[in-house]
């Protein structure tokens, strides 16, 4: 009965070291992946303007928009 638990204890702390260093080495290949991407391809700046539309929305127009979509969400929740 003894070397049947040691046999079993032996597998149990194999098995967690194996895990263990598999997650180890995962987290380590994750860092030096973020790292590879942060130096050779860096964010680029965000543009807060959407092409193809202009800033000069009249102002009468989103105010019906917004009500729009209000008595819309009024209506239907």
């Amino acid at each position: 009965m003894t070397e049947l638990m040691t046999s079993g204890i032996e597998l149990m702390f194999t098995g967690m070291g194996i895990v263990f260093l598999f997650l180890t080495m995962l987290v380590g290949a994750i860092v030096l992946m973020s790292a590879v991407v942060q130096r050779y391809f860096p964010e680029m700046p965000v543009s807060r303007s959407v092409p193809g539309i202009s800033s000069d929305i009249d102002k009468s127009v989103v105010a019906a928009i917004t009500a729009a979509v209000h008595q819309y969400r009024k209506k239907h929740n």
